[in-house]
C-alpha cells in the first residue's frame, strides 16, 4: 500500500495529464529530518517511537495547495509522540449540568420562533456570531450516537430555519452548518448540537476566498477547480464512495483525517453520505471528536457573485481523543503550516468505504 512518504514516486508514475493536474494544484516536497538520540534516551525512544534509526533519520512530506493555500506537513512519527492524557473516567463534561436537556425551559428562541424536527429543535443563539444564527439541539445528547435518519432531520431543519430567517432578513442567504462533535472538538456544551448561520451580502470569509480562488483557477487554466481537485485525488487513489457521492481524504489536510464530500444541496443524499463517512470515522478509525462544516452556494436567489461549479462541500476533520489534555493545534498550525500525523492513504483503507 502507498504511504504518504511515497507521494513523489506515486505522482511521477502518473500519466502526463494527471501529473500536469497535480502541478496546477499542489506543491510537493519531501525532506529528510535528522537528529541524534543520546544513550540516556534510547530505551525510552524505542518504547515510545520505535527503531532508533527511524527516529534519527525521518522523512517529512510538505503538501501545499497552491490554489487555496491550505497546507499539510506529514510527519508520521508525530502520531506516536507522548501526550498528556486525562485519567480514565475523569471526564469533566460528565458531571456538568446539561442545560440543553430541556431546551424550552433553558434556552432562548429566535424572534420568529423555533423549528422543531423529528430529532432536533432550534434555539436562538444568545452569543450571536451572525445576525441570523441558531443552535440546533439534538434530542440525542451523545455526539457519537447519530443515525442516518437523525442526520437527514438535522439538514431538513437547517433549511426550514434558513427559510424563516430569510423572511426576517431578505439579504441573508448564505447558509453555514457546523457541528463540533464533542468538547474536544470545540463544543462549549457536551450535549450534541449543531450551529447554523445565515450571512448577508457576502459568504463567510473562507468560503468566499475559496469561491474566488476557484474562479481564478478557471480563468488561468480553463477548467473547473473542483473538477480538478476531485480528479487529482482520484488519480492518487484517495477517493471513496459515500452513499452515492464522491469524497476523498484531503491531501493538503488542515487537521488529522481531513475528509471532503461533494454534494449538490442540503438534501437527504448529502445527509446519507455524511452519515456514512462519520460512522466510518468513528467506528472504523476510532475518532472520538470531530468537526463538520457544510460550505455551499447561497440557498436563496439574489446573490450577485459567480458561484459557477461550486458544489455543496462537506468538510470533516478528526480532533483527537477526548481523553487527551494536549491541544491538537499549536502555533505552527495557526500561523504557518498544518502538522498532520495521519497518513491519508492509510486513512482511506481504514475507513473501508467502497
Amino acid at each position: 500500500m502507498t504511504r504518504i512518504t511515497d507521494l513523489p514516486e506515486r505522482i511521477a508514475a502518473l500519466p502526463p495529464e494527471a501529473r500536469a493536474r497535480m502541478a496546477r494544484l499542489f506543491h510537493i516536497d519531501r525532506v529528510e529530518g535528522r537528529c541524534r538520540i543520546p544513550d540516556s534516551m534510547r530505551e525510552w525512544t524505542r518504547m515510545q517511537l520505535g527503531e532508533i534509526a527511524d527516529v534519527e533519520q525521518q522523512q517529512v512530506v510538505r503538501v501545499t495547495n497552491v490554489v487555496t493555500w491550505e497546507g499539510a506537513l506529514y510527519t508520521p512519527l508525530r502520531s506516536k509522540r507522548p501526550l498528556h492524557m486525562r485519567a480514565a473516567g475523569a471526564d469533566p463534561a460528565a458531571a456538568s449540568d446539561d442545560i440543553f436537556a430541556q431546551p424550552l425551559r433553558t434556552t432562548a428562541e429566535d424572534v420568529f420562533g423555533r423549528v422543531r424536527g423529528a430529532h432536533c429543535i432550534t434555539t436562538g443563539n444568545i452569543a450571536r456570531w451572525e445576525g441570523q444564527c441558531t443552535v440546533a439541539i439534538f434530542d440525542e445528547p451523545d455526539p457519537l450516537a447519530f443515525t442516518r435518519e437523525q442526520l437527514r432531520d438535522y439538514l431538513r431543519v437547517a433549511l426550514a430555519w434558513a427559510r424563516a430567517a430569510h423572511v426576517q432578513d431578505a439579504e441573508a442567504r448564505y447558509l453555514m452548518w457546523m457541528w463540533n462533535g464533542g468538547i474536544k472538538a470545540g463544543a462549549s456544551i457536551p450535549h450534541a448540537h449543531a450551529q447554523m448561520g445565515l450571512g448577508r451580502r457576502m459568504h463567510s470569509a473562507r468560503v468566499e476566498g475559496l469561491r474566488r480562488a476557484a474562479l481564478d483557477y478557471r480563468t488561468r487554466h480553463g477548467v473547473g477547480y473542483f473538477t480538478d481537485w476531485l480528479a487529482a485525488h482520484e488519480d492518487l487513489g484517495l477517493c471513496f464512495d459515500a452513499a452515492g457521492l464522491r469524497g476523498f481524504a484531503n491531501l493538503a489536510a488542515t487537521r488529522n483525517k481531513d475528509l471532503a464530500i461533494f454534494g449538490a444541496g442540503f438534501n437527504d443524499g448529502l445527509a446519507d453520505a455524511l452519515h456514512a463517512v462519520l460512522r466510518a470515522l468513528v467506528d472504523q478509525s476510532g475518532s472520538g471528536a470531530f468537526n463538520v462544516a457544510i460550505l455551499a452556494p447561497p440557498v436563496f436567489d439574489g446573490a450577485a457573485e459567480d458561484w459557477r461549479d461550486f458544489p455543496t462541500l462537506v468538510r470533516i476533520a478528526d480532533r483527537g481523543s477526548p481523553a487527551m489534555l494536549s491541544s491538537d493545534i499549536g502555533a505552527l498550525d495557526v500561523f504557518a503550516h498544518n502538522t498532520i500525523a495521519t497518513d491519508p492513504f492509510v486513512l482511506v483503507e481504514t475507513l473501508g468505504l467502497a
